[in-house]
């Protein structure tokens, strides 16, 4: 591969991993000019593989005019190995069509569960719920979802930021929700998925709360979603999937029990 090539390919990784993200940060990544790094974001942006926005939430810095973000479309993302999905979603379809609903989510599980095998469960304390988010990761990325997670709030996230079966898991959001459980299951907590690839988002994000009770029948009452706004934000677990930040709108939407 040329140098070009090789540069183009970095450029790309970067929008995957990071995105959104500026074109001062990749340059400062990848140690090159702005002006190169921008004619290639720029070649991106017109063919449709990338996209540009302005910069919100906590990683809009500074007064002024708000920096340019960039990050993959779904156009860029399909360039990433997407080989197989029509053999992959025909295949899904026909194991419906013979076992019907409970045919597919059981190889939804079956198939999270493989990914996920060697993930030791957490204990239940803080420490140990953030190791296991970090094994999860790890498992995922050794399956292709390029994931990794990061500290928010009382909590952390668990970013997938590739999903190399993200065409099939719009046509069966039953992918989606297998992972979200086996996350929840290992984790011995309350998770919450803030966006998914297969939505349209830069990356399927999930919450996961430290120090937080597991949520099941024997729950305490005021678990989950026995929970206030103010409580659920306080938890990181009402959040806006945009920023990752506590969202005021949702907490004056949502009344206190009477």
């Amino acid at each position: 591969m040329s140098s070009d090539g090789s540069t183009r390919s970095a450029v790309v990784d970067l929008l995957l991993e990071e995105g959104p993200i500026s074109a001062s940060e990749v340059a400062s990544r990848l140690g090159i000019s702005a002006a190169g790094v921008r004619r290639h974001l720029d070649a991106l942006v017109e063919s449709g593989a990338a996209r540009v926005s302005s910069a919100v939430g906590p990683r809009s810095r500074g007064r002024g005019r708000p920096a340019k973000m960039f990050a993959l479309t779904s156009h860029g993302r399909s360039r990433l190995g997407h080989a197989y999905d029509d053999l992959a979603g025909a295949a899904m379809r026909e194991l419906r069509e013979i076992g019907g609903d409970d045919a597919v989510r059981a190889f939804a599980k079956r198939r999270i569960l493989t990914i996920v095998r060697d993930v030791t469960p957490a204990d239940g304390s803080a420490d140990s719920t953030a190791e296991t988010a970090d094994a999860i990761a790890r498992a995922l990325s050794g399956a292709g979802f390029a994931a990794s997670t990061r500290p928010v709030g009382a909590g952390v996230q668990i970013c997938q930021h590739h999903c190399p079966v993200s065409h099939v898991a719009e046509e069966f959001p039953e992918l989606c929700a297998a992972e979200r459980e086996a996350f929840a299951d290992l984790l011995g907590t309350h998770v919450q998925r803030l966006a998914t690839i297969a939505n349209g988002d830069c990356a399927c994000t999930t919450h996961v709360p430290l120090g937080t009770p597991t949520v099941g029948p024997d729950a305490p009452d005021g678990a989950d979603g026995n929970k206030s706004a103010s409580e659920r934000v306080a938890s990181g677990t009402d959040l806006d999937p945009a920023t990752a930040q506590p969202s005021p709108t949702r907490d004056r939407l949502r009344k206190e029990p009477a």
